[in-house]
């Protein structure tokens, strides 16, 4: 395996994981939590989530062929408040803008990577444009996680390793890993 394909199985992978955190978040999530604005012009977990799925959508439809920043993206619209949470017609729209994503990313070619991309005219290599956004979403879904666990107070349930665990934890991977003798 090159280097540039190990990188990219890398990213895909650290996508999926953040989906994965940001999925499991939201599941605990009532539909009237997932538009609680912690403080006055503070951002809902729901506006979050439209934020995301309108940044996913522009960035990665088309990838590497028209600019990331698309003119049929109305970005100020992605943090207007949230009043009703559909949950149905969100689930979609998130596992939409996911799926152009890996989509997008999953058909990249090693050689992909030192392309250009355009985001708002700012040319970056292709690389640097998927770290931008692994950083992004990184950063939102930390976000998401946060509210979730502020909103559901004792109701959380741990997505990692919960607190008092992590000695068991760390000899289960020892073990899971031990390299036999």
């Amino acid at each position: 395996m090159t280097l540039q394909e190990i990188y990219i199985q890398s990213v895909l992978s650290r996508f999926r994981g953040y989906k994965d955190l940001a999925d499991k978040a939201i599941a605990q999530l009532t539909p009237e939590e997932m538009i609680v604005e912690p403080a006055p012009g503070a951002n809902s977990v729901a506006v979050i989530v439209h934020h995301m799925v309108g940044n996913m959508l522009s960035r990665f439809t088309d990838f590497g062929t028209s600019d990331g920043e698309k003119e049929w993206r109305n970005r100020d619209s992605e943090f207007l408040t949230v009043t009703v949470w559909e949950e149905a017609a969100e689930r979609i729209r998130w596992e939409d803008a996911w799926s152009v994503l890996f989509s997008n990313l999953e058909k990249l070619k090693p050689g992909d990577l030192e392309k250009k991309v355009t985001i708002r005219h700012e040319p970056h290599t292709a690389i640097d444009a998927i770290n931008r956004q692994l950083a992004h979403y990184a950063y939102h879904v930390g976000q998401i996680v946060f509210l979730a666990k502020i909103i559901r107070k004792e109701q959380w349930s741990y997505l990692s390793i919960p607190p008092d665990a992590s000695a068991a934890f760390n000899q289960t991977m020892e073990e899971k890993f031990r390299k036999p003798e």
